[in-house]
């Protein structure tokens, strides 16, 4: 299936992307199917790169463009890196979705655990303080001040982010998913009462990242997710994927912390709360919230998958790592020992 109609495109390239030769330029995939829809754009000499909502059963309230495009639109010029933005079109008659164009940042994404295999311990230790530390400074941002005053609400966020991933799961089930909805209602009956809002990304992990050689982050990705909120929750998010995800698979993001050498989950909460001045504790109700709303992001996934519209291959895989997720958020949840309340 293809994910991107390059001919209905060229006539928008050619007017609003100049130094691409729209006559000529090729499409070629990057990722696809879990998420919004990254696709490259080259010339031979120029490379751009594009984002678009997923095929077919899209979730109301996901999959926003719009407010990806302001989020990574605010953050560029500070110490958040990210792509340098070209273009925005909400005319849906242009591509049949809103996208956005970027310039095609240097780096290296990470997207297995097969791909880790060719870095060592010391990569592990300059990879893992990298990416707790942009996520501190994220954190760090003044989101007044860099133009985002009314990109959310920062009260509530966790009461919405649970009414909001219950309605999705409505929204994608296809099958019984034992355990799912206790889990929901523990996350709700032992909510913690947040701290201080700051900008969050969502969604922050080793494969929404460009890393240099160098184990730096050049750029971060993904931003569809990006509101006003908890920063734990972001905090929480980036400790699951960090090493959570073993056993599950290549289609599910890599589970670093899981590998040899690397700096442990403590060692980078640690790194991360002297950065950014910021207390972290009962954050085991977070790491719970995570394996939550992953289950309920890949369920969508899984639907999309059975109905044909999940673009690229592997994804057929995605629906089995669910229940598991489902299994290690229970777990998680009955070891944070927390009841709800002001942390």
């Amino acid at each position: 299936m293809s994910v991107l109609d390059v001919d209905r495109l060229r006539p928008w390239l050619a007017e609003h992307v100049p130094g691409l030769d729209a006559a000529t330029a090729t499409a070629r995939e990057i990722t696809g199917g879990r998420s919004n829809l990254t696709v490259e754009i080259a010339d031979g000499v120029t490379s751009v790169v594009l984002r678009r909502p997923p095929l077919g059963h899209v979730l109301a309230t996901a999959h926003d463009m719009g407010r990806e495009f302001r989020a990574m639109a605010a953050l560029t010029d500070s110490p958040v890196p990210v792509p340098a933005l070209l273009a925005y079109c909400d005319d849906t008659a242009v591509l049949g979705a809103p996208f956005y164009v970027m310039a095609k940042a240097p780096g290296a994404v990470y997207r297995t655990d097969a791909d880790l295999a060719g870095l060592s311990g010391q990569d592990g230790v300059r990879v893992g303080h990298a990416l707790i530390d942009t996520l501190a400074d994220l954190h760090s941002l003044s989101w007044q001040e860099i133009g985002l005053a009314d990109f959310g609400r920062p009260d509530g966020y966790l009461d919405r982010q649970l009414r909001r991933w219950a309605r999705q799961l409505a929204a994608s089930r296809t099958r019984e998913l034992p355990g799912i909805d206790e889990l929901a209602t523990e996350l709700a009956r032992r909510r913690p009462e947040s701290g201080p809002a700051t900008l969050v990304h969502g969604d922050y992990r080793i494969d929404n990242v460009l890393l240099t050689p160098s184990g730096e982050v050049a750029a971060v990705l993904d931003w569809e997710l990006a509101t006003l909120g908890d920063p734990l929750a972001d905090l929480g998010t980036f400790c699951m994927y960090w090493d959570g995800f073993a056993g599950l698979g290549l289609t599910v993001p890599p589970s670093p912390g899981s590998r040899p050498g690397w700096p442990g989950r403590d060692d980078l909460i640690a790194r991360y709360a002297r950065r950014c001045g910021r207390p972290v504790d009962g954050l085991g109700w977070y790491l719970a919230f995570g394996y939550y709303r992953i289950a309920v992001i890949l369920e969508g996934v899984h639907r999309r998958q059975i109905q044909g519209m999940a673009a690229g291959a592997g994804f057929e895989s995605v629906g089995a790592a669910v229940p598991e997720l489902v299994s290690r958020g229970l777990d998680a949840m009955s070891a944070a020992n927390i009841s709800g309340g002001r942390r």
